[in-house]
């Protein structure tokens, strides 16, 4: 036995694996699309924007909307327009503007988030020098005097002395046109392709640039780009740091701040592993300095996700801002911005430096470069490394393994509870990895896994299943309780109306004593009465797992074993043949208390094989059994009139429900069978049978065996000791008739001492 529970364990799971085949293949379905969307093999863009808004989501949610003082905005916003002019200001404005902001107010770097790519004409030096050259060129004195006022009407020079030595980073633009082209000086940039030895970074390239004039640009040699990087969606999530422009890599303008402030440390990419010879693969930029470096990790672009801190402009809470108008005026006390980073921008409209972010649909684009240099400042903040892929394969491969292997074997609220499980486990996990170790990883694909996986489980147990089960139910659900047919449908391909031949236990219950109702009640009662009788009588068959054939005026019929398979059906059929008579008892109790007469039962038994299946004609049929087996437990069923008792059950039935004590009747001869066969009556449950039953079990065999060993005068001498009421009577009027008719005559060797029956 011990050597083959596997193979038949081994069966039953191969055997339930291809009964839920299909169901397996629909639960894994969603893993395999969602690998092969987070693989690139097939990239659905739903699931990046998606993912797009759950990073934003969960952004806004987590900002910290805290004023940082480290960084400055000085504003040129709508009131420094009307009171100083219109955009662009004269470069005299500018350096007194800068004079102001490192002089007096002593910042720590100042950052211009604008570009001065032409020469300032606003001071009118150049027609006057054009007239120098021609119609005032013979004017006495007016050359020299041209030539002694023109350093003050330099204003390009003025700014650019200002600038000249200090801590100011420039700001310029990238461009990729048709033309490619090009205005202004570059700064130097920050890695060559001497340094990269051949390998090629994946940065942003372009093929233009708007820069700052020259006498600007070696005046402050310092510039970063301040191109911002927009999603598909039109939405700045991140700002690239370094940028390709004819095969040199240049800084951005808070990348430029930054290293303003520190000194302007080298910048060197850092590689991670899996680069080829022509791109290198990396993981971030390092800034060294007096043998101490800063790793600042990047994505594959080398740009970085922006650490918004709140919705963003002057009542955003994230970073003070002063008007430009303000600072010019000399408004603000001295040194109120020592030691700060002051970034230059404009939120007016007009100047169109407003964009759009995921915490704001106009907010000014110098404040997403303060945010990026509060970053730096802090040294962390929110980035996607470069494995997220690898953990998006392994969630997705993780989750969708667990879904697929359990939810086809679980019911709707055992699924549901499953899933919203992994789901909360998923975004839990997510969140603490943003909030404690600032990693973004992929979040909707897995979730939209879950999700569908969980749908099409519902929606196969629902259209499938259900349907299966609908017509499980349609064809059986008149005859076999709810609850089998639940059982049916776990296995439905098992389940038909085709007749089999198998060994199955029928039953046939007849109410008596309805022609003396009938003569007493009117025949709405009497149907009323006989529906009440048949639901209890059905209730209790239910119960035991029977199958209704049919009924058949005050007849009932049932068979246990079929269409669900049940090795004990003879006890199933046994227990409730004793439950149906307690269920007549307890009805004739309430007819006692109404003053109607009882009425009785009477239950045969029989175990054997039969036809089981849908039988009938064309117009009518039904889920039936027929068979000489069933043919005699009709005959059993008559015969209780007979004996007196309430139920009668064969010999074959008596075998396979061991677990009652049985009483042996007789030995009968019924019509249409020559073979005697033994009958017996069910006494109860053996735990239910008491020392006196018993006893008097073993009087009634014992006088039983006298009567057939035609012992007249044991049978006389043990009759008084034969118990006496229900049940007892009719069988001792029965067998006083029978020893009457058989003592009259000789001895019999040959008598088999059955009963013959000649009526159905």
């Amino acid at each position: 036995m011990t050597h083959q529970a596997p193979s038949v364990k081994a069966r039953s799971w191969g055997a339930a694996l291809r009964r839920r085949g299909l169901r397996l293949l629909v639960a894994f379905l969603p893993m395999l699309l969602a690998l092969l969307h987070a693989s690139g093999a097939w990239r659905m863009p739903v699931l990046d924007r998606l993912d797009q808004i759950i990073y934003d989501i969960r952004l806004r949610a987590t900002m910290p909307r805290t004023l940082d003082e480290r960084v400055m905005i000085v504003d040129i916003d709508e009131r420094s327009l009307e009171e100083v002019g219109h955009w662009p200001w004269g470069r005299d404005k500018l350096a007194q503007l800068t004079q102001e902001l490192l002089e007096r107010q002593q910042a720590a770097v100042l950052g211009f988030d604008v570009v001065f790519s032409e020469p300032d004409g606003s001071s009118g030096l150049r027609h006057l020098q054009h007239l120098a050259q021609g119609a005032l060129r013979d004017v006495p004195g007016y050359g020299q005097a041209l030539q002694k006022l023109a350093p003050e009407l330099d204003f390009d020079q003025r700014f650019a002395e200002v600038l000249r030595g200090q801590s100011v980073v420039l700001g310029y633009y990238f461009t990729s046109d048709r033309d490619g082209g090009a205005r202004g000086q570059l700064p130097q940039p920050v890695v060559t392709r001497q340094q990269l030895m051949g390998q090629a970074l994946r940065a942003t390239a372009w093929n233009g640039h708007g820069s700052n004039i020259p006498s600007l640009a070696q005046a402050a040699p310092v510039a970063g780009f301040f191109n911002a990087m927009s999603d598909v969606d039109g939405v700045v999530r991140s700002l690239p740091l370094l940028a390709q422009y004819q095969g040199q890599y240049y800084e951005s303008l808070a990348l430029a701040v930054f290293r303003t402030l520190l000194g302007l440390p080298e910048v060197r990419p850092s590689f991670a592993a899996g680069g080829t010879q022509e791109w290198a693969a990396v993981q971030g930029i390092e800034l060294h300095q007096d043998g101490r470096s800063q790793l600042i990790p990047t994505d594959d672009r080398l740009a970085v996700l922006v650490p918004y801190r709140g919705p963003g402009g002057q009542r955003g809470g994230s970073f003070s801002y002063v008007s430009a108008s303000d600072v010019l005026r000399g408004k603000l006390p001295a040194a109120q911005l020592r030691d700060k980073v002051v970034l230059v921008g404009s939120t007016a409209p007009g100047l169109q430096d407003l964009r759009a972010t995921p915490v704001g649909g106009a907010y000014p684009g110098v404040e997403a470069h303060a945010n990026l240099i509060a970053r730096f400042l802090d040294g962390q903040g929110p980035v996607q490394p470069d494995y997220a892929l690898g953990f998006d394969l392994a969630q997705i491969a993780i989750a969708g393994l667990l879904l697929g292997l359990l939810l086809p074997w679980m019911g709707a609220g055992l699924a549901l509870a499953l899933s919203v499980s992994v789901f909360a486990a998923l975004v839990g996990l997510n969140l603490w990895l943003f909030l404690s170790h600032s990693l973004v990883f992929p979040l909707a694909t897995v979730l939209v896994m879950v999700l569908l996986a969980f749908a099409l489980n519902m929606s196969y147990g629902y259209f499938v299943e259900s349907r299966t089960k609908r017509g499980l139910a349609h064809l059986f659900g008149t005859y076999v309780p709810p609850e089998l047919v639940d059982e049916m449908v776990r296995e439905p391909e098992r389940y038909s109306m085709q007749a089999a031949m198998r060994e199955l236990t029928v039953m046939f219950c007849d109410i008596r004593g309805f022609t003396t109702l009938s003569e007493r009640m009117e025949p709405v009662q009497l149907q009323a009465l006989l529906n009440t009788l048949f639901s209890r009588l059905t209730h209790v068959i239910r119960q035991q797992r029977g199958t209704i054939d049919k009924y058949m005026g005050d007849c009932v019929m049932a068979f246990w074993g079929a269409p669900v398979t049940a090795p004990d059906h003879a006890h199933l059929a046994v227990q409730a043949a004793l439950d149906m008579v307690q269920a007549v008892h307890a009805v004739n109790t309430e007819h006692q208390a109404q003053g109607l007469p009882a009425i009785g039962v009477g239950v045969g038994l029989n175990t054997g094989p039969m036809c089981v299946g849908d039988m009938g004609s064309d117009v009518r049929r039904s889920y039936t059994v027929i068979g000489d087996a069933v043919n005699l437990g009709s005959r059993l069923e008559g015969l209780c009139k007979a004996y007196g008792v309430e139920i009668v059950a064969s010999e074959s039935t008596r075998a396979q429900a061991p677990g009652f004590v049985w009483q042996e009747l007789d030995r009968v001869r019924v019509k249409g069978k020559e073979q005697a066969v033994a009958i017996y009556r069910p006494l109860g449950p053996r735990d239910a049978i008491g020392a006196a039953e018993h006893e008097a079990l073993e009087r009634w065999h014992s006088w039983l065996a006298a009567f057939r060993a035609q012992d007249w005068l044991r049978c006389d001498a043990l009759w008084p000791l034969l118990p006496t009421g229900p049940g007892w009577d009719g069988l001792r009027s029965f067998y006083a008739q029978r020893i009457q008719e058989r003592r009259v005559l000789p001895y019999d060797p040959g008598w088999d001492a059955a009963t013959q029956f000649d009526t159905k």
